[in-house]
């Protein structure tokens, strides 16, 4: 997909005199330890979907950084679920393994103060071979005091390659973090245009935004039970007609999406039209609906046809 950046991505340092520089790099991490803030920070566009909730990526998705002389491109994917074993979390999980195994790199991301066994776990997933970068990310609400020992003991985790300490929601240490990468991709041509931000479509991006909404808007237990399919999408020279259902689990999930007089589903199709509108730059039309689906988290061919890898 083709697109507008919301600001001057980072570059990545080096001279023209340099050769070009182009791989994959895969960033890990357990749930909700930022790695969609980061991915979004670092492509200077908001492409992978992000909420206070944990597990809310559920799709593989590649982010595309282009500079002078080097080409990133980032593999955002799902948290490591230890704690829920039904059928998606386990398909998203395998997803992780099989990730890692594809790229040229691979960058956990962990958050400062907070090292758990999930993190640690982790590790043992990587091939030996591959080179694998630590980021801290968070370290704006750790002092300088607090944030030195922790880096020395989350340092001991593994043999890092790099250890860099950012903040993906203020973008600090992002320039570094670039610097770290470029060292270890290949030397060769990039696998996309220059003004290539992902490799996914505006249908499954589309999708993606109205789901978003549910993890923002709704409570702890309908966002986990919900997935979105788009119905129809037309693109014409001035507007953009999107048809999509957000299917749930449960019959008593349905009317909880809706809301009293159909408030809660009006707000979640308004935000993510207007979401939809700043990132493909244009204007859309969007109809939405909710249909039930029993228990397709835990179902095999209902996962394959909602999507999921």
């Amino acid at each position: 997909m083709n697109g507008r950046r919301e600001h001057l991505a980072p570059r990545a340092g080096g001279t023209q005199e340099e050769a070009f520089r182009c791989g994959s790099i895969a960033i890990i991490g357990r749930p909700n330890v930022g790695k969609s803030t980061l991915l979004n920070a670092l492509v200077g566009a908001h492409i992978s979907i992000t909420s206070r909730k944990p597990q809310t990526t559920r799709h593989r998705i590649r982010g595309v950084l282009t500079d002078s002389d080097a080409q990133f491109v980032f593999v955002d994917t799902p948290g490591y679920q230890i704690e829920h074993r039904n059928a998606l979390n386990q398909l998203l999980n395998r997803g992780v393994g099989r990730t890692i195994g594809e790229v040229d790199c691979v960058l956990l991301l962990i958050e400062a103060g907070r090292l758990l066994e999930s993190d640690r776990r982790l590790l043992g997933l990587v091939p030996a071979g591959i080179p694998l970068l630590l980021a801290v990310n968070k370290v704006a609400r750790s002092s300088r005091e607090r944030l030195l020992p922790f880096l020395h003991r989350a340092g001991g985790m593994a043999d890092f390659a790099e250890i860099v300490p950012i903040s993906a929601e203020r973008r600090r240490g992002l320039k570094e973090l670039l610097r770290s990468i470029r060292t270890y991709l290949p030397e060769q041509a990039p696998m996309f245009a220059a003004d290539e931000l992902t490799d996914r479509d505006e249908r499954f991006l589309a999708a993606e935004s109205i789901r978003e909404k549910l993890f923002r808007l709704m409570g702890d237990e309908v966002p986990y039970a919900s997935s979105v399919t788009i119905e129809k999408f037309e693109e014409g020279p001035r507007l953009r007609r999107i048809h999509a259902a957000i299917v749930v689990a449960k019959e008593g999930h349905k009317p909880m999406v809706i809301g009293a007089r159909g408030e809660k589903l009006k707000r979640v199709a308004t935000e993510a039209r207007m979401d939809m509108q700043r990132l493909f730059g244009g204007k859309v039309h969007l109809e939405v609906w909710v249909k039930v689906r029993g228990g397709w988290t835990d179902d095999a061919r209902s996962l394959k046809n909602l999507g999921y890898e």
